[in-house]
């Protein structure tokens, strides 16, 4: 008997109706502007990601259904004419699991890029990638961050040419990227292997430009942020009481010195909440402390939107509307927004529980040149795909994230 497929929406042609550039979302300095003051890109009619985003909470898209501004017919119509890209292809749910439905489970894929405006969209890799759990009582939701480092097997993809191998798990996106596939085929190879990995199918994806983050941050004006361990910045400095990239701030011949991230809990802004977000060298832990810290930052700004008012002010958030959509690229399923928004109503950034891989610490591979999900973290993935996580996380407490 033949299986099944998901009916997800196909990728466009160049020229057809609702076919959308590709576009890379630029990182703006710590400023607002881009990069050097960079060149403006081509304006959108409507931001792709923005009227999910505030929902999602800057990735979740989710909140009280109360706090909704608006009904569902009226979301319907200020979202019907988004396109979005096909960012799972062969790795969206089949219809025997559940197909486009949202009446069961939900599972996304979430995918962090750092890009700037001068790199080539075969040019990154996607060092954050998050699995984001609704269990089919829709009433909570789960973020399980896979390492960067981890060793794969990348499937064969025509796409890119790509015939198949063996190497980390981050390369995935930008092998999916290359020759014309653009970030489109790279989060479809992305989520190729993680489901040959996992078993996991995904109802939904996001690519999410972390570097976007600012704008959004400071949209809601700041958000807490708890930093465990002292960490100096690899990437920013202070030149007269201003934040700047590292390159920038040695060309101005002026003294400088490095940002550092204090121990304590802390409203931040923007660009610093990004930039403690990024650092990995330095915490005892790297790249897993680095997901927990960004895990807690996806939760504190969900947490912000929700708890400060945001979604019922329409000037504010009109304003997070337009900061996000330059943030997000996204993949429902060929699910309408509107439904997938009023799914998920009843789950707010309260409901948000983090969790880890690996105990949160480094597991090396047997030449100890990549690392290797241990035998707890493929059974939590197993419980993903069942719908039993809940069961998982209170038999298995360890794998909870010890952030705030």
């Amino acid at each position: 008997m033949p299986v099944q497929t998901s009916r997800r929406p196909q990728s466009l042609e160049p020229g057809s109706p609702g076919w959308v550039p590709p576009i890379i979302p630029t990182q703006p300095d710590p400023g607002g502007r881009g990069p050097g003051g960079g060149k403006k890109r081509t304006k959108r009619k409507d931001p792709l990601w923005a009227k999910l985003t505030v929902i999602f909470g800057a990735v979740l898209m989710m909140t009280s259904g109360l706090a909704i501004v608006g009904s569902k017919a009226v979301i319907g119509q200020a979202t019907g004419n988004i396109a979005q890209r096909n960012l799972l292809g062969d790795a969206g749910k089949t219809n025997a699991e559940g197909g486009n439905s949202l009446d069961g489970p939900i599972d996304m894929l979430l995918l962090g890029v750092d890009a700037r405006q001068r790199w080539a969209a075969d040019d990154v890799r996607s060092d954050t990638i998050i699995i984001l759990h609704i269990p089919a009582s829709h009433d909570q939701a789960y973020l399980i961050s896979i390492p960067r480092d981890t060793e794969a097997r990348i499937p064969a993809f025509e796409k890119s040419g790509y015939r198949g191998g063996t190497d980390k798990i981050n390369a995935a996106f930008q092998i999916g990227a290359r020759n014309g596939g653009g970030w489109e085929g790279g989060a479809q190879l992305m989520a190729k292997t993680i489901k040959s990995m996992t078993g996991i199918s995904f109802d939904g994806a996001a690519i999410i430009n972390f570097g976007g983050f600012k704008n959004v941050i400071d949209a809601l004006g700041t958000v807490r942020i708890c930093v465990s361990h002292e960490v100096p910045s690899h990437h920013m400095s202070i030149v007269d009481g201003k934040p700047m990239w590292n390159a920038d701030a040695k060309k101005t011949g002026k003294p400088y010195k490095p940002v550092v991230h204090k121990k304590g809990c802390k409203e931040m802004e923007g660009w610093e909440a990004l930039d403690f977000a990024r650092q990995r060298y330095g915490l005892p832990n790297s790249d897993y402390d680095r997901q927990q810290n960004q895990q807690q930052l996806i939760k504190a700004m969900a947490k912000k939107a929700t708890d400060k008012g945001m979604l019922t002010n329409p000037i504010k958030l009109n304003q997070l509307i337009k900061a996000a959509g330059k943030a997000f690229i996204l993949d429902t399923g060929g699910v309408p927004i509107a439904d997938f928004i009023f799914t998920l109503k009843g789950v707010s950034g309260n409901d948000l529980v983090t969790l880890r891989t690996n105990g949160g610490t480094y597991s090396p591979n047997a030449d100890h040149t990549k690392e290797s999900l241990n035998e707890q973290s493929m059974d939590m993935f197993k419980a993903v795909k069942e719908d039993k996580l809940a069961d998982f996380v209170v038999a298995n407490p360890n794998v909870l994230s010890t952030r705030k």
